[in-house]
């Protein structure tokens, strides 16, 4: 029995010595499983700079989560039920912001915090990136970002995983942050019916004629308040407060201007929006929830 003791020992002990850096002084020995580092940079939701006592530097990635990418291009597969489509991409992207404002929010530059290590784990990642558990002002950030929907779970060997997918689920069912990206499961009455790409002429000197139509497949009247829609590039418009459609009903959205109907509306904008080439209509309920999309 204390041979086995002993073996535990020493595999925590080899675990640890290859996350602390070394000559951190004041750091714990490598029998503790924390330090204590100050914040200096947060790249992105998942990715922190820190100094140690002594002046050195690391760099943390957070274990067991990972945030949308922000400098390069999402992957809509890696997230369970948000569809591989420009607009699930595009709303990743968004995400991805959302996710690294949140870990800035959280991390001021010059903060105090614990970092916390897990010999379950590989000690270091990619890049000889620690991967730690961080903790500010006693809340463990790595958590919070799966149970605010900032984060899915990464993959990986980590004594918290088990704690981290049953945040991971709770997330996706009320479909905070990135998991507003899916697919709704119940599917929606809202369909676009026809895109209009290609006014008659000059697109820009014909802006009435340049249009994307809806139609309410349901059974239900849809408020349609403050619900978006948008292009690849990120235009959008907003339908006003009080804007409905009847089940059974088109709507149909021109880019220039006009005065509002039941069944037309107008962007007003003073140029072309969709592209004669392609592009996605993506249209987000008032909460930023996707509704429907369709590429052309």
């Amino acid at each position: 029995m204390n041979v086995i003791r002993t073996s535990h020992i020493v595999v925590v002990m080899a675990v640890l010595a290859v996350a602390i850096p070394a000559g951190v002084v004041g750091s714990p020995s490598t029998t503790s499983d924390t330090l204590s580092a100050t914040v200096t940079s947060v790249t992105d939701g998942d990715t922190v700079d820190v100094e140690y006592a002594n002046g050195t530097t690391d760099t943390v990635r957070l274990l067991g989560v990972d945030t949308p990418e922000v400098y390069s291009e999402n992957d809509p597969t890696e997230y369970e039920g948000v569809p591989d489509t420009e607009a699930g991409i595009q709303c990743l992207d968004a995400a991805g912001e959302d996710a690294s404002q949140y870990t800035k929010d959280r991390l001021q530059q010059g903060e105090q915090i614990t970092l916390e290590l897990d010999a379950a784990s590989d000690g270091r990642g990619d890049y000889g990136r620690l991967l730690a558990y961080i903790h500010d002002d006693g809340q463990n950030l790595n958590y919070d970002l799966i149970d605010t929907g900032n984060a899915r779970v990464y993959d990986s060997e980590f004594s918290q995983s088990d704690r981290f997918y049953a945040a991971e689920s709770d997330a996706q069912t009320a479909e905070r942050g990135l998991w507003q990206c899916r697919e709704p499961s119940s599917g929606s009455s809202l369909s676009i019916t026809e895109i209009h790409a290609d006014a008659t002429g000059n697109d820009n000197e014909n802006l009435s004629d340049e249009y994307v139509t809806f139609t309410n497949t349901g059974s239900e009247t849809l408020d349609l308040s403050e619900w978006t829609v948008s292009d690849e590039a990120r235009h959008v418009y907003t339908f006003p407060s009080g804007a409905s459609l009847a089940a059974g009903e088109t709507v149909t959205l021109h880019t220039g201007s006009g005065s509002d109907t039941q069944t037309d509306r107008y962007w007003g904008s003073s140029s072309a929006i969709w592209n004669n080439g392609g592009d996605t209509v993506t249209v987000e309920d008032d909460t930023g929830t996707l509704v429907t999309s369709k590429s052309y």
